[in-house]
């Protein structure tokens, strides 16, 4: 059961995290304030250090890890294109990333307790991922 929770948690977290890279990468360009293109840029750099660990440990499993859901991250595109359309402001792009951001922090907590037999290494990488999730959130915030 370990085994199979560890797995399982640490697919959730590299379909996460892949989802976050993939969202900052769509807004990016659009970011004109420097300091909040540094804050997101930091955040992604961070994502994927911590998408490295994740690897080595599904590597350890034999596990290919997980893609986010193609309907998800079609939505979220379409969703961030539309409001950028609309309002390509660093305010509507705060805005977008909080939302993606509240949702990633609610999905992992709902997974850390879906899936706790998995052993606490990844339970640890888990909650640095949503430390990361919150932290972006909050400091964002003075650009909504």
């Amino acid at each position: 059961m370990i085994e199979q929770d560890t797995v399982k948690l640490l697919r959730e977290c590299d379909a996460g995290i892949k989802m976050g890279v993939s969202s900052i990468d769509d807004v990016l360009d659009y970011v004109h304030d420097e300091t909040f293109r540094t804050c997101l840029t930091e955040c992604k750099n961070k994502h994927i250090k911590l998408k490295e660990e994740i690897q080595t440990l599904l590597d350890e499993y034999h596990d290919e890890g997980k893609n986010p859901n193609p309907m998800a991250k079609s939505m979220s595109w379409m969703k961030t294109n539309v409001k950028l359309v609309m309002n390509e402001s660093d305010g509507t792009i705060a805005d977008l990333m909080t939302d993606g951001c509240n949702m990633g922090v609610k999905s992992l907590h709902r997974y850390l307790n879906q899936y706790k037999a998995a052993n606490e290494k990844t339970k640890d990488i888990t909650k640095r991922l949503i430390n990361l999730e919150e932290k972006l959130a909050i400091d964002i915030r003075r650009f909504l």
